[in-house]
């Protein structure tokens, strides 16, 4: 931190990025956590700016400390020690709330502002409320009631005046931008030092690419909160985000954007990262999301792969074309499923598949047959299951509150992996109990080896393909949380719980949380054992670069007449037909038009 004279006035800027509870109520909280907040680099540096444009005055110097919380503990005494010391002079910034993440945002707010501490809660609980709920939902007004302000929408532009609020001491109830969304061209870029980069594992980070999404899935929160328009940054903000991340030794990124091929400056992006690669060796490395369809775009995957794409997360949601539609996911067609993973493949690209449980139409045995097919048609790395959850922001949630249909009120447990609302073919236990067996149908030790055997004959990313099969395996059956929400080794604070639960005593808390260390890391530890023996297999197989299957292996439409995955009920026959005739039509038409 620089030096600042005695004279000079210090507003303290306390930014954190909230966790959330598990079922015992404890903080998810890790050594090393996995996935950086992007929110938190991007409003780090938004803070950043406006200290360095002294907008409070040119006597005012803003200290800017920054928490996540999913690696760092939140010690709400330290934060008052440090406002206190600045004469109460100050703003506490709770960021990126997710629905999942708001209970704990306002345990966090509510000593805070009983200490008179100003705070302001954003993020997209706040932002998917007011966007589409008619009215103010119970845990908005208790937040309110508390003098936490609300913030909606979006900060470039907007936070200098939220922190000269607060500095003047006039913070408003509420900031809604919602109906004005930022150009993001040129803003201050995301970043994070590496100190607190140094407390994920292997010290990665992330940043934003663009924001919104041109299509219309009724369970996402995103197009109702950033819009469906894409806003995006520019190549020389991007080669600024890598810059300045290599100079402290970071070289690994997640592109945060929900579809990266549909930002509308893809292109340039590559090849500037292409170009930083090949003519300054700047051995950048990212993970990025894309839509099914993203290998129609000519040369996407080709520039992905050279611009140092190891990893590429998809949205399947589903392979039931009756549940896709009915979730307006239109784009996703399933006879381009298998072409786009195999182009992936080709690239030598990790993959990443959503799977969403509890589409109207999914039965416990749908799930499983399902489930089935996917392990043995399609070449698809790592799957990843989520529970159909209504998140306020969303369509889904807007009908059912319109309908009046009973969802859970405890915000807590929208994290996509509890049921939260009622199911037309499933109990919620079978719903429950279906999500948690889903992960052991598909990492099973027989799968996980034809995994190995598929990276092994593509050559993709073999040798870290051990360490994704283990964390994605585990985490659900060994620290009940998903992999997304995982790290490396669970820390457990006893006074830090939920506010509505009580404080265990110290006998009873550290015997049942050494336990919890001990049984877990043995458990851990089978399992990676179990993996190095199949690793170990696979790679003193003599034939291991040979290696094929059904799902590696391209087959023509009329080959493809005989694959579960477009026989397997009479909806996906009739979507493949129409999609087929849909084609051939296409054709016609353009051999007419050539």
């Amino acid at each position: 931190m620089l030096s600042i004279p005695d004279q000079t006035r210090r507003f303290q800027l306390v930014l954190i990025k909230p966790s959330h509870y598990d079922d015992d109520g404890y903080v998810i909280q890790w050594l090393r956590s996995f996935i950086p907040s992007n929110t938190l680099a991007v409003m780090n540096s938004l803070a950043g700016d406006a200290a360095a444009r002294q907008i409070l005055g040119p006597n005012v110097a803003i200290e800017v400390t920054i928490i996540d919380e999913t690696n760092t503990r939140v010690k709400v005494n330290d934060i008052l020690a440090r406002v206190r010391k600045s004469g109460g002079f100050g703003l506490v910034g709770l960021v990126g709330v997710q629905s999942n993440q708001f209970p704990r945002a306002v345990d966090i707010a509510r000593p805070l502002r009983a200490a008179g501490v100003p705070v302001v809660i954003g993020g997209f609980h706040v932002s998917g409320c007011l966007a589409m709920l008619p009215e103010m939902p119970a845990d908005l007004r208790e937040a309110l009631d508390l003098g936490v302000s609300l913030f909606a929408g979006e900060a470039e532009g907007r936070f200098d005046g939220v922190i000269n609020d607060a500095a003047s001491g006039n913070l408003k109830p509420i900031y809604n931008h919602l109906n004005d969304l930022p150009s993001v061209a040129s803003a201050p870029v995301p970043f994070l030092p590496s100190e607190n980069l140094a407390r994920t594992l292997g010290k990665y980070t992330s940043f934003d690419a663009g924001r919104g999404c041109p299509y219309q899935c009724s369970f996402c929160t995103i197009i109702n909160v950033q819009g469906r328009k894409s806003r995006g940054r520019s190549a020389d903000d991007i080669e600024q985000v890598l810059r300045k991340n290599y100079a402290q030794g970071v070289n690994r990124f997640f592109i945060t954007d929900d579809n990266f091929a549909r930002h509308k400056d893809w292109e340039s992006i590559f090849d500037r990262i292409i170009e930083l690669r090949e003519k300054e060796n700047i051995d950048a490395h990212f993970t990025i999301q894309v839509d099914t369809l993203c290998h129609q775009t000519p040369n996407f995957i080709e520039k992905a792969k050279r611009a140092g794409v190891k990893r590429a997360f998809i949205g399947l949601e589903n392979i039931n074309p009756d549940n896709l539609l009915g979730a307006k996911k239109r784009q996703n067609k399933i006879t381009e499923y298998r072409r786009m993973l195999l182009a992936w493949k080709r690239a030598g690209v990790i993959t990443y598949g959503g799977y969403i449980l509890g589409f109207p139409n999914d039965t416990v045995g749908s799930i499983r047959r399902d489930i089935e097919i996917v392990k043995k048609e399609l070449p698809l790395d790592i799957l990843e299951f989520f529970c159909l959850t209504p998140l306020p922001g969303s369509e889904d949630h807007l009908t059912l509150h319109k309908k009046g249909v009973a969802m859970d009120p405890d915000m807590n447990k929208y994290d996509a992996e509890h049921v939260v609302t009622a199911h037309p073919r499933m109990s919620r236990v079978e719903w429950e109990h279906i999500y948690r067996r889903a992960w052991e149908i598909y990492y099973t030790p027989e799968h996980m080896e034809t995994l190995l055997c598929r990276a092994a004959a593509t050559r993709t990313g073999f040798s870290r393909m051990q360490a994704f099969l283990l964390m994605f395996s585990s985490a659900v059956a060994i620290e009940n949380v998903h992999p997304l929400q995982c790290g490396v080794f669970r820390l457990k604070f006893r006074r830090d719980r939920r506010a509505n639960l009580p404080i265990e005593p110290i006998w009873a808390f550290y015997p049942k949380y050494l336990w919890e260390i001990v049984s877990k890391n043995v458990r851990l530890l089978q399992r990676w054992l179990l993996l190095t023996r199949l690793t170990a297999r696979v790679r003193n197989s003599p034939g291991a670069d040979a290696y094929t299957d059904l799902a590696l292996t391209v087959v023509d439409d009329a080959a493809a007449d005989g694959l579960e995955l477009f026989t397997h009920n009479d909806s996906v026959r009739t979507e493949v037909a129409r999609i087929r005739k849909v084609t051939e039509l296409t054709h016609g038409l353009d051999k007419v038009a050539g």
